[in-house]
């Protein structure tokens, strides 16, 4: 989880292919009207985050069996609990971490992606680190951030 541009989806799809766990990106689920919103550069609110959570959870619980991994922003503590609704088992939460001139750069050079470079402001203001929440820096490359989480697994 973490804010946009941080590396989930990099992460997930590299962290996937080394555990052999399926990866699920949240983002493929948002509507599009929410996509519309975005590429605009209108900040979503809770109301248009809500219906697109519970889509994600209904895919968790459905492809939930031996574990999954699932890049999603998940900024907010009732966004998580949202997504984990109806687990049996409690996961594993990876914050990465990067600071907000960091996550800017990398957000100015990416292409064909809906989220606005200057949306970003608006995801750190209503982030909330979770304490349980085991952080990530990613400052450095890829690689790096992938053999961080693999030790904490």
């Amino acid at each position: 989880m973490g804010v946009s541009g941080c590396g989930k989806t990099t992460t997930g799809s590299l962290l996937s292919k080394n555990i052999g766990l399926p990866f699920i990106d949240a983002d493929f689920y948002h509507s599009k009207e929410n996509i519309i919103k975005m590429n605009q550069g209108i900040p979503l609110t809770d109301s248009d985050r809500f219906p697109w959570l519970k889509k994600i959870n209904n895919v968790i619980l459905k492809y939930f069996k031996n574990g999954l991994i699932l890049a999603c922003s998940a900024l907010k503590e009732e966004y998580r609990l949202l997504l984990v609704k109806g687990l049996k088992i409690k996961p594993k939460w990876f914050f990465l971490n990067g600071n907000f001139e960091l996550i800017q750069k990398r957000l100015s050079i990416r292409k064909n992606h809906f989220m606005l470079e200057k949306l970003l402001k608006s995801q750190y203001q209503i982030l909330e680190i979770p304490f349980y929440g085991i952080e990530i820096d990613v400052n450095g490359s890829k690689e790096d951030v992938i053999n961080k989480i693999l030790q904490r697994i």
